[in-house]
């Protein structure tokens, strides 16, 4: 049973982000929703709106298929240029920003709601002309289902007003670097909560994994989610502790060594957990806080690029990145799961070091030639160091990124001006 839950999980998870799955469901919701009218109608509704409420209803037929069949040809195009401009943000955000922000902006539930408010209402508008005759009057007339049909027209012209503002604001690097760092940021902070109440020591005295029993994944794929309850479950049920070799968000191949055990396990066990954990083709930040990082530095580094040439834009980029580096320094570089009292599993997790050292590896390489930048680059350092993390390792790994960044910046300046700007800069810091 909980296999068929987590796949179910897993499957909701990767179709929901795909840019056809709300339009799909709403298109969905619209047909049955004309069907549900056309029992009303049957059932005489548009009679009592006639009784109640005269000036609502249409007079006769030809008029009622007039004005939905504008409707219904109004909607599709404007159907038309939304998914347009859909594909118009994703081309400029993949050649300006990075092509990883594709699966963020894809999965933006605003805008697959909206388009798929639109099909829904094509729809119902299409069924409810089915309904209606040239020759029909004003009392046989499916008046509700009309009333209703141009009622949604109107809504959806509101809709495509809104949508027009929010496809303006999500073209700006200032929101996308805002969503990423949003969404990271509840992740991150969601793990460092479940980190404070584990017990130090137990976490501490986790065996090493020397003479474990090794096991491979049945596929590959990005190591996405896994079922974390299911799986502590299942090493509390075989009396055994587990450890993940591959830290979430990295790519897993088969027959290389993904799961380690203490005890001896069936297959049907190792299944049973593998199953439990979802390897995709695709990342998101929510699910892999790591992906933040990745892609506010991939936006620096295509902004210093000669053919952006947008020094705003990376120092935007590094302001995030201090943050999001501030709030990672509390976090533990462990990865143990405690549950009941017990520390039954451990996941490899990217620690700081080689986190801060990949984010400033690739902006020491393409910006190091901009002394701006460097100084943006020494000032971020500077404030990660005056911060109380929760190892004191980190602000040595910190003071180690400083010199290095110093020594990359005096080769690549010609200035001398710049090497003391800079110098003076890391003095003080």
């Amino acid at each position: 049973m909980r296999d068929v839950f987590v796949r179910i999980l897993t499957f909701f998870n990767t179709v929901k982000s795909k840019i056809a799955f709300y339009p799909t469901l709403l298109s969905f919701v619209g047909f049955g929703f004309a069907l549900f009218m056309m029992t009303l109608e049957e059932n005489g509704v548009s009679k009592y709106l006639i009784d109640k409420f005269p000036k609502l209803v249409l007079e006769d037929g030809d008029t009622a298929l007039t004005i939905l069949s504008v409707c219904i040809g109004g909607l599709i195009s404007m159907m038309v240029f939304s998914f347009s401009m859909v594909m118009l943000l994703l081309s400029q955000a993949s050649s300006n920003f990075s092509p990883r922000l594709l699966p963020g902006l894809i999965s933006d539930k605003n805008h697959q709601i909206i388009l798929g408010s639109y099909l829904a209402t094509i729809l119902y508008n299409i069924f409810t002309l089915f309904s209606i005759e040239p020759t029909d009057e004003k009392y046989t007339l499916p008046g509700f289902s009309i009333l209703v049909g141009i009622v949604l027209t109107i809504l959806c012209l509101v809709l495509f007003i809104y949508f027009i503002h929010t496809i303006s604001q999500s073209i700006q690097i200032n929101n996308i670097l805002d969503t990423i760092y949003d969404k990271s940021r509840k992740r991150l902070t969601s793990i460092i909560e479940t980190e404070e109440e584990k017990d130090d020591k137990l976490v501490a005295d986790f065996p090493a994994i020397d003479n474990w029993y090794v096991y491979t994944p049945l596929k590959s794929g990005y190591f996405q989610n896994i079922s974390l309850r299911n799986i502590l479950t299942i090493a509390k049920e075989k009396d055994t502790r587990l450890f993940i070799a591959v830290p979430k968000g990295l790519f897993v191949l088969k027959n290389v060594p993904f799961l380690y055990s203490e005890k001896e396990l069936e297959d049907k066990t190792v299944k049973e957990i593998l199953s439990n954990i979802n390897f995709a083709r695709g990342e998101l930040v929510e699910d892999n806080y790591i992906l933040a990082f990745k892609q506010i530095t991939e936006i620096a580094v295509k902004a210093m690029s000669p053919g952006v040439n947008d020094p705003g834009t990376a120092i935007n980029a590094i302001d995030y990145l201090t943050e999001l580096f501030s709030l990672r320094m509390k976090k533990r570089d462990s990865g143990v799961l405690v549950y009941e009292g017990i520390a039954y599993l451990k996941i490899a997790v990217v620690n700081f070091e080689d986190l801060l050292y990949n984010v400033m590896a690739s902006l020491r390489t393409y910006c190091k030639h901009d002394p701006i930048i460097v100084q943006k680059l020494i000032w971020m350092l500077s404030y990660l160091k005056e911060q109380t993390p929760v190892a004191q390792s980190y602000t040595r790994i910190i003071e180690k990124e400083l010199s290095v960044l110093l020594d990359e910046a005096k080769n690549a300046f010609d200035s001398k001006t710049d090497i003391q700007k800079v110098i003076k800069l890391f003095d003080n810091s």
